[in-house]
């Protein structure tokens, strides 16, 4: 029979986690994850300047705020640029900003984590700014031919729900195989459902978002590392040996150099 002697009971006291100690790897862990996604940690916190201004403000401030940072026909004739940019930066309803909270760090900071913050930044770019224009062309439409009132053309069309929806596209070439293809099925599902069964213009920026996110593989470490490799140019992965002449072995001798011929729409499970 096992008995626990005093110098057993020490030994484990002394291997127990401190509430100073927790804190500390958890901060540290906090500080990782945050510095890895910086792009979208600085969005969430201009987010939350521009909600907490628009539930201070007085009803007709807030009035001009949502319009002048709109994307709406009037603004985009106006100020295209500064509408297209700074409508990303706010959002319609102040209570909404805690699920949109959750919703970055579930989408955006993975992304931004897997892709790189430039990639995942153009990425987001690309969904925002196709969706926004796809939209409101739509809007136009509409409105040329009487099937919307003129006063859409002022609507309020501001938020970060287009950016969102580029990235779940892209995220599925992270998404292994087969389980990719009932990934691609169900957002597609979602939010194709959403433009026939509400058919506003907002669930056809949401869907245009996605496909545009789907279009942007390019963007992905699995398309960059199928990327066919020059001939007698360095590896894409470092090594302990110096860089070698194109064509030479290390002895000296000549190394025949072929190039490989790589898909350039293969998909490969996700890394």
């Amino acid at each position: 029979m096992w008995r626990v002697t005093a110098s057993d009971h020490e030994s484990r006291k002394g291997r127990r986690v401190t509430p100073r100690q927790a804190a500390r790897v958890g901060a540290r862990a906090v500080g990782d994850w945050v510095g890895h996604s910086p792009g979208t940690h600085i969005w969430l916190l201009v987010l939350a300047v521009t909600s907490g201004v628009i539930a201070v403000v007085s009803p007709g401030v807030r009035n001009f705020l949502l319009h002048h940072n709109s994307s709406n026909l009037v603004q985009l004739r106006d100020h295209p640029i500064r509408v297209l940019f700074v409508s990303a930066l706010w959002i319609e309803s102040p209570s909404g900003f805690l699920i949109y909270g959750v919703f970055f760090e579930l989408i955006h900071a993975p992304a931004e984590r897997w892709l790189g913050t430039w990639r995942w930044l153009l990425a987001v770019g690309i969904a925002h700014v196709g969706a926004t224009l796809v939209s409101q062309q739509a809007v136009r439409l509409g409105i040329q031919y009487e099937r919307l009132p003129k006063s859409m053309a002022h609507t309020v069309d501001i938020g970060v729900s287009y950016g969102l929806a580029g990235v779940i596209g892209i995220l599925a070439y992270l998404v292994p195989r087969p389980w990719r293809w009932g990934y691609v099925v169900l957002v597609t599902g979602f939010f194709g459902w959403s433009v026939v069964n509400g058919r506003t213009f907002t669930d056809l920026g949401h869907f245009t978002a996605l496909v545009l996110g789907f279009a942007c593989y390019a963007l992905t470490p699995t398309a960059r590392s199928r990327r066919p490799r020059r001939p007698g140019g360095p590896p894409s992965s470092g090594g302990s040996r110096p860089w070698l002449r194109a064509g030479q072995r290390p002895g000296g001798g000549r190394l025949a150099v072929r190039s490989r011929e790589v898909g350039l729409l293969g998909f490969e499970a996700g890394t």
